[in-house]
């Protein structure tokens, strides 16, 4: 197989760009044709599948309650939180010890301007403040992977010889997050005790609380479940992979050749670059610290719920790099096969299930019976239904912590948030199937499709309102 990958570089990939995505779309019709001939087999997979969601319902909670006590322990109250520079500013770390490096596209016409004023108001509170202008080049994919190469390394080519890269961290930063006041004195306390720094990706709690009072109902129940998510996360080292705002070493950065600048999901991607440089020891670490971001948003309902579909495409559209990561952990013979066969499960565990879950969960137990009418007469396929319901409610026990725990950590309510809506706010769960299919299912299988059928996805900004 190594040698197939290395012959044949871009049919392997275009190889795996069709059927990853095409493994999304066998489970997904598999109980329509399947259950003509073998309807207790597909019914057999379905329960399994059930018992499989329980599992990662019970993961999730139990994740998100570990992390939140730990979180407890550190962190301040969330509504001190600002918006991202006086974030910046509010920080307990000695501010003249921070670099802060503003990367913008030359092709934005108002990025200078912008740039200019941010460098006068908030230039003399840090040690430097660096602007950067990234013009797209041949071989390069527009995105911010390809902005944060360009910016790192005009940076070190300007600054470097006073720059110490092991002793350094870098943080890629989106433009709206906040990062909790305490966020780089946990980062330098974490950094300079770990021993085995070089290998590690540093990374807070996301949570895409900062606008969440002013997003329509789906989108808050969407964003809350995402943010649940990214703090349970925290405490599964194994399964932890840094997104949208992460640390690590700078000297870590170097040694990868900085970010490609050639994919989208630059953060899964760094990671996998470290992993294959650097080997099995590669992990992502918790830093129990809330960074608030912007959920997705725009001016009025329709245009919302668009702007968060087209942000779940694109992250969605991290299946596309997991060709990268399969063909690497074939050509790695360095690292030991089952720590690679393990990330590249994950990986796939992930993706594959991404725009599959939905349909197995809530329409995949309905379906062999309907299919195959004498499945039906029998003892299975007459309670398929109820066996899959019986194990779905269950897992349900499971949102009341999501619940329990977005409620303690959400901003307070602002005065201008109507309290007649505040009963919606409980009731909104019982839309979860139809914002998760809308929202997570469609955007999801939505990318598998258009990679598998070759049609690449233009990187978009989400629009910030």
């Amino acid at each position: 197989m190594r040698r197939i990958f290395l012959l044949y570089p871009n049919k392997t990939r275009r190889l795996l760009e069709i059927s990853i995505p095409l493994a999304s779309w066998f489970l997904i019709t598999m109980p329509l044709w399947l259950s003509f001939w073998h309807p207790a087999f597909v019914a057999y997979i379905i329960i399994t599948f059930d018992v499989y969601w329980f599992y990662k319902s019970f993961t999730l909670g139990y994740s998100a309650i570990r992390s939140y006590l730990t979180m407890q322990a550190h962190r301040e109250p969330l509504h001190i939180l600002r918006r991202t520079l006086d974030n910046l500013v509010l920080q307990d770390f000695p501010k003249k010890q921070l670099i802060v490096v503003i990367a913008t596209e030359a092709k934005d016409d108002h990025a200078k301007e912008v740039s200019d004023i941010l460098k006068k108001e908030y230039g003399h509170h840090f040690l430097l403040f660096v602007v950067t202008h990234h013009t797209i080049t041949d071989g390069e994919v527009i995105g911010k992977s390809s902005n944060m190469a360009y910016a790192a390394k005009e940076f070190m080519r300007l600054h470097g010889s006073g720059i110490h890269p092991s002793t350094t961290t870098i943080t890629s930063c989106d433009a709206d997050a906040l990062l909790h006041p305490k966020y780089f004195s946990y980062l330098s306390d974490s950094f300079l005790r770990d021993t085995e720094r070089n290998y590690h990706i540093y990374q807070g709690a996301i949570l895409f609380y900062s606008n969440i009072w002013r997003i329509p109902l789906p989108n808050k129940l969407f964003n809350t479940i995402n943010s649940i998510w990214n703090l349970a996360i925290l405490s599964q080292t194994s399964r932890f992979i840094n997104f949208s705002t992460y640390s690590l070493s700078l000297q870590t950065v170097i040694d990868v050749g900085y970010w490609s600048v050639d994919v989208i999901p630059e953060d899964y991607h760094l990671f996998f670059k470290v992993y294959f440089e650097k080997g099995s020891k590669v992990h992502t670490k918790g830093i129990f610290l809330p960074i608030l971001a912007d959920a997705a948003e725009s001016h009025g309902f329709i245009r919302t719920i668009i702007n968060q579909y087209e942000q779940s495409k694109r992250w969605a559209w991290g299946v596309s790099d997991i060709p990268y990561v399969i063909r690497n952990a074939f050509l790695h013979g360095e690292i030991p096969i089952w720590d690679r066969i393990k990330r590249v499960i994950l990986i796939l565990e992930h993706h594959i299930f991404w725009p599959a879950n939905w349909f197995l969960l809530t329409i995949g137990s309905t379906i062999p019976p309907m299919i195959n009418p004498e499945f039906a007469k029998t003892v299975l396929g007459h309670n398929l239904a109820r066996i899959s319901s019986s194990i779905l409610t269950l897992s349900t026990i499971f949102l009341l912590i999501v619940f329990i725990i977005d409620w303690r950590i959400k901003p307070p309510k602002p005065k201008e948030f109507a309290s007649w809506k505040l009963p919606f706010l409980y009731l909104q769960w019982f839309t979860l199937p139809i914002i998760s299919f809308f929202l997570s299912a469609l955007p999801g299988l939505d990318a598998h499709t258009r990679l598998m059928l070759g049609k690449r996805l233009e990187y978009r900004v989400t629009e910030k309102v």
